[in-house]
């Protein structure tokens, strides 16, 4: 009995000990790499984070985030299908990321080109700058009136037949819609959107942006829905809605210019000849969540506003 004792009190204390040489060691070699750290280290660890925010800028204002969404999907797949043992997967698999460089260069040509332009243009510093001196967030005030504002100018618009398209951007930004159009960056009134879309209007024919409770741009183009089961009897501005709404998690107003009825698309859906409250409704239970208070959304406020300017 007191062998088995003085073996178990053995095993006790040299885990113990190899527990605090592996400890003693970790910090070893933390002090080593800090002992090692010169000032070019730094240098180069900053100069990477700089390059990796102005990339994800220019990529995060596009819906290009979405493909790098889906490349990182190929990947965690490619390594699952690894662990199992998939052969004949890996290896198609194992082909296209060998011939990655290749393919984001060709995905991603617009970003890339945008990436340069910004460098010598001096607009990332600028952004990063206003991100971080302003830091105000979303105004809930704000997006309250305008979505009143549009709510009041589609009655108008519908009782009169003046066709509008009116995009409520969310979480997916929409920079590559808006560079189709003009900025406005402008208070939403309800003049303001009726006069935008005047037949007699030069941006009359394209889509209004709606960005943090402000008209942003307007005249800008929407992707058509490539759905072959939509409707015929749909015209151009409802395809354009139901498309981008496909394409993002922004809310799309449409005002036939036939009929006079307002529609809604939202996550490649349209609901078709609803009222202006409904229209209201829907808006106010996406924008304006009903636990929204200073204290418990302004880290979102915050997180959100940077997302838009950075």
């Amino acid at each position: 009995m007191f062998s088995i004792d003085l073996v178990n009190a053995a095993l006790q204390f040299r885990y113990v000990k190899n527990l605090w040489n592996s400890v003693v060691d970790y910090f070893n070699q933390i002090k080593g790499l800090f002992s090692a750290f010169k000032i070019i280290d730094a240098v180069d660890i900053l100069f990477v984070a700089v390059m990796l925010y102005v990339i994800i800028r220019v990529i995060r204002d596009t819906r290009a985030m979405q493909l790098i969404k889906g490349i990182i999907l190929f990947a965690v797949l490619y390594f699952g299908v690894t662990f199992l043992g998939m052969s004949a997967s890996s290896y198609i698999l194992r082909s296209l990321f060998s011939n990655i460089l290749i393919i984001l260069v060709i995905l991603f040509s617009p970003e890339i080109r945008n990436i340069l332009e910004e460098m010598g243009k001096g607009a990332a510093r600028k952004s990063f700058f206003q991100a971080l001196i302003s830091g105000k967030g979303m105004e809930i005030t704000e997006t309250n009136k305008a979505i009143d504002a549009v709510c009041k100018a589609c009655v108008d618009m519908s009782d009169s037949k003046t066709g509008a398209l009116i995009v409520f951007e969310d979480a997916t930004l929409l920079g590559d819609v808006i560079e189709s159009g003009t900025i406005l960056n402008a208070k939403v009134t309800k003049e303001l959107v009726e006069n935008i879309f005047f037949p007699k209007a030069p941006m009359h024919d394209g889509a209004l942006i709606i960005r943090d409770g402000r008209a942003y741009a307007a005249g800008c183009i929407l992707p058509l829905t490539r759905d072959t089961n939509i409707s015929s009897s749909l015209g151009t501005r409802h395809r354009a809605a139901i498309g981008l709404s496909q394409q993002s998690d922004a809310i799309v107003a449409v005002v036939s210019e036939e009929t006079g009825n307002i529609s809604i698309a939202e996550n490649g859906t349209l609901k078709q000849n609803i009222s202006s409250g409904v229209m209201r409704d829907i808006l106010i239970n996406r924008f304006i969540p009903a636990d929204d208070n200073e204290n418990a959304s302004l880290f979102k406020k915050l997180t959100r506003r940077f997302k838009k300017n950075g």
